[in-house]
């Protein structure tokens, strides 16, 4: 890897309201996906982190669970605004660490955390908090310490979508953020140092996950664990946790089918479709990666695509022209050109793409954007999450066969219908086994509940459920 001229240097971790010493004088590289060089260092935490970071957090919990509502509510409100003045830091950032293109980057990478806490004000007010039953008065009271371990796709959004309702819920957090796009997260640590919160409330630890990430969800001192990334890490993070008998919210992988029923506009809902399945280059878990079609529209759906999929330009993430940035890693780049290949093997009709670098780009973890068509919904490009710029069509014969295959999948993250009855696609809508369905190209909201049923995982992150995944619930016999 080459070095860039300036590396931002991390080498400290936040733990109990300081910038402290790493166990370990042993680092982690952070690389540019679009220049493959090096631009920025932190630590590789160890155990002795963890159980540094666990302490302060289990010291700050018998006064932050007792803080006043309005002051969480307040101090997620103080957090949002700090997030908001360093937007574009924090696009620019996450645009040279993750490669997303800088536009988009700025609206969803910066805006969402921002968004995130937030919400929370609001989400306070949703949840109850007491309820008389009966005899009983049933109160809703934080869990404790929460292990917060988060994927490198949206990095401050997931982070944000477990630390805001955490803290809003009276918990107290320790964090282990992606290795591959760390350094946001530093950001993050600096404004709840800015703002004074209690030491140990929130405390960050970087390192690999079969290092730090297990020792978070193994560890006897944390009362539940928070993980988003692959449904294989999140087995793993289960087993470590049922140890000690503490619950675990897990947001995992997808296949996510895109239903276009024989009376939708076939123009608006392609269009759209490859967009859901393209956004971050592909590197998003409720990503549209099946679109379903009618069988006598398979050409006509093939051609839309094709055209809407070259225009996804690929370049660099700073370029006003990029529509596709780089994949995350040079390990993520073999993988998806690797399922391209396979695809091909098992007989999809690679309609536009392929496994080729994109012309011009010789540097950077670039993949075309690829459309495969006459795909079988058993072949591994329709089975396997992909996590990159791959579409597969797939035809279908009636609306129950469409429905049928929709649910052919171990996962069960999310999905879209479209029809030109919207009563019609609700009502598809409501057969397909996933957490969130979009009908007729609906916008990603988020307020509402997000999680999956099957092997996607289990528990909801944002909205008011997310505060409640970090709350036990206490009757009082009166």
């Amino acid at each position: 890897m080459a070095i860039a001229e300036k590396i931002l240097v991390r080498d400290k971790l936040y733990i109990g309201g300081e910038w402290v010493e790493p166990a370990t004088d042993k680092t982690i590289h952070v690389v540019n996906p679009a220049t493959e060089e090096v631009i920025g260092r932190v630590p590789e935490g160890s155990p002795a982190d963890v159980d540094r970071a666990v302490a302060a957090a289990r010291d700050a919990f018998d006064t932050w669970s007792v803080t006043p509502l309005q002051v969480r509510s307040d101090t997620c409100a103080g957090i949002a605004a700090k997030l908001a003045e360093r937007s574009d830091e924090l696009a620019a950032l996450i645009a040279s660490e993750l490669g997303m293109p800088l536009a988009l980057s700025k609206m969803i990478q910066a805006g969402l955390p921002a968004m995130d806490f937030g919400s929370m004000a609001q989400q306070i007010e949703n949840v109850v908090w007491e309820e008389q039953v009966g005899n009983s008065l049933v109160v809703r009271e934080p869990l404790g310490v929460v292990g917060a371990i988060t994927p490198w796709n949206y990095p401050l959004h997931q982070i944000a979508a477990k630390v805001a309702p955490a803290i809003a819920a009276g918990c107290t957090v320790v964090l282990k953020p992606s290795e591959v796009v760390p350094l946001n997260a530093f950001v993050l640590a600096e404004i709840f140092d800015e703002l004074g919160l209690p030491p140990g409330v929130f405390n960050l630890v970087t390192g690999y996950g079969q290092v730090v990430g297990e020792a978070i969800a193994a560890h006897p001192g944390i009362d539940a664990v928070s993980f988003t990334g692959s449904t294989r890490a999140g087995k793993r993070v289960s087993e470590l946790a049922a140890q000690t008998v503490k619950p675990v919210t897990c947001e995992l992988g997808g296949k996510s089918a895109n239903v276009i029923l024989d009376d939708a506009p076939l123009q608006a809902a392609v269009t759209d479709g490859v967009a859901k399945a393209f956004l971050n280059s592909g590197q998003t878990c409720s990503a549209l990666t099946r679109m379903l079609v009618p069988r006598d529209k398979l050409p006509e759906a093939e051609q839309i695509a094709a055209a809407v999929a070259e225009s996804f330009t690929p370049g660099d993430p700073f370029g006003e022209a990029t529509r596709l940035g780089p994949l995350v890693s040079d390990v993520q780049r073999e993988r998806v050109r690797g399922y391209i290949r396979k695809g091909v093997e098992e007989g999809a009709r690679l309609v536009t793409g392929g496994d080729e670098a994109p012309e011009g780009l010789e540097h950077g973890f670039y993949v075309r954007p690829t459309v495969f068509s006459d795909v079988r919904n058993e072949m591994t490009i329709a089975q396997e999450e992909i996590f990159g710029p791959v579409l597969s069509i797939i035809p279908y014969d009636s609306e129950d066969d469409a429905i049928r295959i929709a649910n052919d999948s171990v996962y069960g993250l999310a999905g879209g219908v479209w029809s030109g009855d919207p009563e019609r696609a609700e009502r598809v809508a409501r057969r397909i086994r996933t957490g969130q369905v979009e009908i007729n190209g609906a916008a990603f909201n988020p307020l509402a509940p997000f999680g999956g049923f099957k092997q996607s995982g289990h528990g909801r992150e944002l909205g008011y459920l997310a505060i409640e995944e970090y709350l036990g619930v206490k009757a009082l016999q009166r």
